[in-house]
C-alpha cells in the first residue's frame, strides 16, 4: 500500500513541476540557448534590470519554428530567436505578429521587416572554429577546401543543414566563395560530398561545448563563438575567414503571435535593441544590429578588418527562397 502511494505521489510531483516551471517563467524565449551567443550573460541581464525570468531553450531555429507553428492554436512561447531566414519562415507561415521595438527605427532596412514582423538584434561572420590543441600537430586550416584534406578526417563539424540556420549560412558562405550563385548550388553540394568521405561529424544543436572538449576540433560556426573561447576558455582557439571567402549573417527576433505574456515580451525585445542590449552583445563578440561602434577593447580581439572584407553580405530573402530546394538536394544526394 506504502509503495502504491508512493509512486502516485511521485507520479503527481512529476505532472506537476513543469506546471510549476512555465508558471515560473515570465517570458519564454524558443531557441535562446546559454551557450550560443552568450544569451547566458542576456537572461541574466533581463533578470536584474527587468526582474523578468526567461529559461534557457536549446533549440535550433528551425525546431523553434516548428514548435511555435505546432502551438499556433494555444501558443506556449513568447519570443521567436532566429537566423533571419528562419524569421522570413516564420512570418510566411503566419507564427509572429508584428511589434517594432524602441530603437527599431535605427536598424538599417536589410535587417528587419518593412512591417515589424522581424528584427535583427545582432550578426556574426561564419567561418571556421578551431581547437589548436585538438589537431593533433596539423596545421590549422586556411581555406575551405583544406577541409576535404584526409587530414581533417573525423576532426571537421557542421550543423545539419537541413534545420539549423548556421548549417545553410554554412552551405551559402561555402557555395558563394566556390563560384556558385543564388540560383546554382552545384559547388556546395560537390563541397559536402567530398567532406562526407572524411567523416564529418553533423549535430542540430549549437556544438561550443563539443569543441572547446576537443571532442569535435573544427566546426563552421560563428566568429563570436570562437573568440568567446579564445578570450574565456582553457586551450588554444582560432578563428578563421577561410581564404575563398564567406558571409555575414544577422539573427533576429520576433514576437509570437498571440502569444501569452504579450506585454512583458514586447518589452524584453526592446531591451535586446536598447544601448545596454547591443553592448551586451559586443561583449560576446557580436555586432550590434545598430549602428553602434564596437568598444575598442573588444575590436582588438577581432580578426583585423583586411580579414573582414572576405565576408559578404548577400540577399538573404533571395537565400530563403532557394532554401527549400538546396535542403532537398542536400538530404537526396549528401546525407
Amino acid at each position: 500500500m506504502k509503495t502504491a502511494r508512493f509512486v502516485l505521489t511521485l507520479l503527481v510531483l512529476s505532472l506537476v513541476a513543469p506546471l510549476q516551471s512555465a508558471k515560473a517563467a515570465d517570458v519564454i524565449c524558443y531557441n535562446c540557448p546559454p551557450e550560443w551567443a552568450d544569451w547566458a550573460s542576456m537572461l541574466k541581464a533581463i533578470k536584474a534590470d527587468l526582474s523578468y525570468d526567461i529559461p534557457h531553450d536549446n533549440k535550433n531555429s528551425g525546431q523553434a519554428l516548428a514548435q511555435i507553428v505546432a502551438e499556433k492554436s494555444n501558443p506556449v512561447g513568447d519570443i521567436g530567436y532566429f537566423g533571419v531566414t528562419f524569421g522570413m519562415k516564420a512570418k510566411t507561415q503566419d507564427a509572429l505578429e508584428p511589434y517594432k521595438p524602441a530603437k527599431w527605427d535605427q536598424v538599417a532596412p536589410g535587417l528587419k521587416d518593412a512591417d515589424g514582423y522581424w528584427t535583427a538584434i545582432h550578426s556574426g561572420t561564419l567561418g571556421l572554429f578551431v581547437n589548436k590543441d585538438a589537431l593533433g600537430g596539423k596545421p590549422v586550416p586556411a581555406c575551405w577546401k583544406d577541409l576535404l584534406k584526409p587530414d581533417y578526417k573525423g576532426m571537421v563539424g557542421y550543423l545539419d543543414p537541413s534545420s539549423a540556420a548556421v548549417g545553410y549560412v554554412g552551405a551559402v558562405a561555402i557555395n558563394m566563395a566556390l563560384g556558385g550563385s543564388v540560383a546554382n548550388f552545384d559547388p556546395a553540394i560537390t563541397f559536402f560530398k567530398e567532406l562526407r568521405k572524411n567523416d564529418p561529424i553533423v549535430p542540430k544543436q549549437t556544438s561550443y561545448a563539443r569543441v572547446v572538449s576537443g571532442e569535435m576540433p573544427i566546426l563552421l560556426d560563428y566568429d563570436f563563438n570562437a573568440y568567446r573561447a579564445k578570450y574565456s576558455e582553457k586551450g588554444s582557439f582560432e578563428f578563421v575567414i577561410p581564404c575563398e571567402g564567406s558571409v555575414t549573417y544577422p539573427y533576429v527576433v520576433g514576437l509570437v503571435k498571440n502569444a501569452p505574456d504579450k506585454d512583458k515580451a514586447k518589452k524584453v525585445l526592446d531591451y535586446l535593441l536598447s544601448d545596454k542590449g547591443q553592448a551586451i552583445w559586443t561583449n560576446a563578440y557580436l555586432r550590434p544590429a545598430r549602428p553602434i561602434e564596437l568598444p575598442e577593447a573588444v575590436k582588438k580581439k577581432f580578426l583585423p578588418d583586411s580579414d573582414y572584407t572576405r565576408a559578404k553580405n548577400v540577399d538573404w530573402g533571395q537565400m530563403e527562397t532557394m532554401q527549400k530546394g538546396f535542403v532537398d538536394r542536400y538530404l537526396a544526394e549528401v546525407r
